[in-house]
């Protein structure tokens, strides 16, 4: 890390966290993060509402924590970068309004960039330089895409997405008809680990016939596995009979990770590529992590997955793509940039 590499503050509102991080080059100096999930909890589900009334009371706090953490004051930052969308219109309209707020008043300019290319950018904090070519699989709570990304800053061409639930949705789903709390991911996971048995029932794989492969061979589909979960255990429930929620759990983790890693490396093949860059928050579960490694390692691609804690929504990644495209020589985002709560993958900079 040289003095002379830029120093940039992202904010990231789209759903339930309010993140702020401070980044210089590659390097991560702060990440500080306020959740409103537990206010969400007993609700089973994001509250847009909620989410943004949260944000509004955890913004400046949060701002000023990061701040100290990296040792700076916010006239100290080159550049200001903001996650513009996709995500909850209201949540992001707070981040859009608060970046703007203070790129004003500092005078510096302002970037509003693209929540799932963050999620790909993040992991050159850990990683460094991304490849010139890789696919990065996206999997969070809201979006499950294969993208194949040359350069970061010049956009991403999408090849396949969720055509109905995506896997984070389908995690929380299950969760709840096993009676596992809300956000469901981790808590499957850690269902599955103790003592789960992931091939105690075989759950169906979406869009993976060869029929679905000539239509729908990057796509993704996680609904009809959520229903068949619930009929399952609907099924044992009425009979009188225990339901086995670790099993159950692992066997619906094995068919989600195994969708998601066959197509991942099928995507990397045919563009030949040779690196597979997996992010969002399902990108902590143990399970992919394993299996996406050992399918990878069979097929001569390396894979590169940040730490859990850079996978789900930070502010670390929003200041990330902001560096990226500050030391590309990006222009800026006009000061009225609007928050898109349905911007496209293919636009990684709200210009």
């Amino acid at each position: 890390m040289t003095s002379n590499e830029p120093l940039i503050l992202g904010i990231e509102t789209s759903c339930d966290e309010t993140g702020v991080g401070i980044v210089r080059g590659q390097t991560l100096l702060a990440d500080a993060i306020a959740s409103s999930v537990e206010e969400h909890a007993r609700f089973g589900g994001v509250v847009p509402e909620v989410a943004s009334r949260a944000h509004l009371e955890a913004m400046v706090p949060t701002i000023r924590r990061a701040c100290e953490t990296a040792g700076i004051k916010p006239t100290d930052v080159d550049a200001v970068a903001v996650t513009s969308g996709p995500g909850l219109a209201g949540a992001l309209l707070v981040g859009v309004a608060a970046a703007k707020g203070l790129a004003l008043s500092l005078d510096k300019p302002l970037y509003g960039v693209n929540h799932l290319a963050a999620h790909v950018a993040v992991d050159t904090l850990e990683h460094g330089d991304l490849p010139k070519g890789c696919v990065a699989m996206l999997v969070s709570g809201g979006h499950s895409s294969l993208l194949a990304v040359e350069d970061i800053t010049d956009g991403v061409v999408p090849m396949g997405s969720t055509i109905d639930d995506a896997a984070g949705e389908a995690f929380d789903k299950v969760a709840r008809v096993l009676g596992l709390p809300f956000p469901g991911g981790p808590w499957i996971d850690k269902a599955a680990r103790d003592g789960g048995d992931r091939l105690y029932v075989t759950f169906p794989r979406g869009l993976t016939s060869q029929r679905d492969l000539e239509r729908h061979r990057f796509d993704f589909s996680f609904s009809g596995l959520k229903t068949a979960v619930a009929r399952w255990v609907e099924a044992k429930r009425r009979d009188g009979e225990d339901v086995p929620v670790n099993h159950v759990a692992a066997a619906f983790q094995e068919a989600v990770c195994d969708v998601l890693t066959r197509k991942a490396i099928d995507a990397c093949k045919d563009r030949g590529f040779e690196h597979l860059l997996i992010g969002g928050g399902v990108a902590a579960n143990s399970r992919l992590r394993v299996m996406a490694e050992e399918r990878a390692s069979a097929a001569g691609i390396a894979v590169r997955v940040p730490r859990p804690g850079l996978c789900t929504d930070n502010g670390a990644m929003v200041a990330a793509l902001g560096s990226e495209l500050v030391r590309s020589g990006k222009a800026p985002s006009p000061l009225d940039l609007p928050a898109d709560s349905s911007m496209p993958i293919t636009e990684v900079l709200n210009k």
